[in-house]
């Protein structure tokens, strides 16, 4: 028996929930930049099994994906090892599911898989929904008692573990259930966002600043999630850190620590992560055209977050802001040294950095320039008050 026979055998002896933990798990480490020997082989036999469409994106089947159907805005593809706060990995799905089926509630989620492929049959919407939305209560309650101590929380945690080595994907689950748990209110104010946010100026600001104090009052543990959902509506991601630079007292860094949602700004880095991720991703696979547009975005964050916040550099903010400046430097400088030094790389051009050219330049003189006369009216202000 030849090892293609042998791999075959032991792909067949996994239940499909485990053949589908397994893909989910070897993408995720791919992902990370951990090189597992013989993984594109299994990745290609089960993909075949899984994904007809080739997809290197995990599909839950029927019975998970209803029930994890309130996360689906909030999903990110790929597997960053931060915390991402307000959005869950969706390759942490299927071992979540494997450990709930298993592990969690084995019996109700047997019945669960039960009724929703016999109303699925029966071509009952409706039930399935409301099956789904029975079975996530369930979920929700159990989640609480299980979490509710450092002993049963730990316990859990190991369980978790035999399904997926991600560090994060326990904290998926504290997510998923603080999503649950906020119900209908999510998708709420998701309705009452703009389609698209293509400029994120004083009145939108505004506007989103509202609908985020009203969400707060009653579910502030959600607030993470409000927050992710106003990030996919902006036209420039970045620009997220508005709801925090405009509602501080000044610039400095310490005042924005201090606003209401300063913590979008390590929202904010965290995406930066995750690009930092993707340009690995795509310089390992050659696309050096989509490793570009990634490279001009990271750089574009990284200047806004230096010009909106003064100080940054020397706040932990900064601190993080270097360092996955640092990594993606590297990355960079690995790519373009593979080049002789007299043949330009593309990802060496300054033309990347939007901001280095005169326009640029000059775009910066006028937002400093504006800063200086805010912060002063700003001053001036809080002097008339304090006499």
């Amino acid at each position: 028996m030849n090892e293609i026979d042998r791999l075959s055998e032991f792909l067949q002896r996994l239940t499909p929930l485990s053949r589908s933990c397994l893909l989910s798990e070897l993408e995720r480490l791919e992902l990370c930049g951990i090189d597992m020997p013989g993984s594109p082989e299994v990745q290609a036999r089960l993909r075949a099994e899984f994904r007809k469409d080739g997809s290197t994106q995990a599909r839950a089947t029927s019975p998970s994906r209803y029930f994890f159907a309130p996360l689906e805005l909030l999903l990110i593809d790929g597997a960053p090892e931060h915390a991402n706060a307000g959005r869950i990995s969706r390759n942490t799905l299927t071992p979540i599911w494997e450990w709930i089926c298993r592990d969690l509630l084995p019996t109700m989620a047997r019945d669960y898989v039960k009724a929703i492929n016999d109303q699925v049959a029966a071509n009952n919407p409706k039930e399935v929904l409301k099956i789904a939305a029975n079975f996530q209560t369930k979920v929700v309650k159990v989640l609480e008692n299980t979490l509710a101590s450092e002993e049963s929380t730990e316990l859990a945690r190991g369980k978790l573990a035999q399904y997926t080595a991600s560090r994060t994907a326990f904290d998926d689950v504290r997510k998923m259930q603080q999503v649950l748990r906020a119900g209908s209110a999510l998708p709420k104010f998701n309705d009452k966002l703009p389609e698209k946010i293509a400029k994120f100026d004083d009145g939108k600001v505004a506007q989103i600043t509202a609908l985020l104090d009203a969400f707060k009052k009653s579910h502030p543990d959600a607030l993470p999630f409000a927050l992710a959902l106003v990030a996919r509506r902006l036209k420039t991601p970045w620009q997220l850190v508005r709801l925090a630079t405009k509602a501080a007292a000044s610039k400095a860094a310490a005042d924005v620590a201090a606003a209401p949602y300063a913590c979008v700004v390590p929202m904010v880095l965290d995406r930066l992560d995750d690009k930092r991720l993707a340009l690995r991703i795509a310089l390992r696979n050659n696309r050096v055209l989509v490793a570009r547009d990634l490279l001009a975005e990271i750089y574009d964050t990284e200047y806004a977050l230096k010009v909106r916040i003064d100080g940054i550099e020397a706040s932990e903010w900064g601190i993080r802001l270097q360092q996955l400046m640092d990594a993606i430097a590297a990355l960079v400088s690995a790519e373009v040294s593979r080049f002789p030094s007299n043949v330009g790389h593309i990802l060496g051009s300054r033309r990347l950095r939007s901001h280095d050219t005169l326009g640029g330049k000059l775009s910066y003189l006028a937002w400093k320039g504006r800063d200086v006369v805010q912060d002063g009216a700003a001053a001036f202000r809080k002097l008339i008050g304090q006499t």
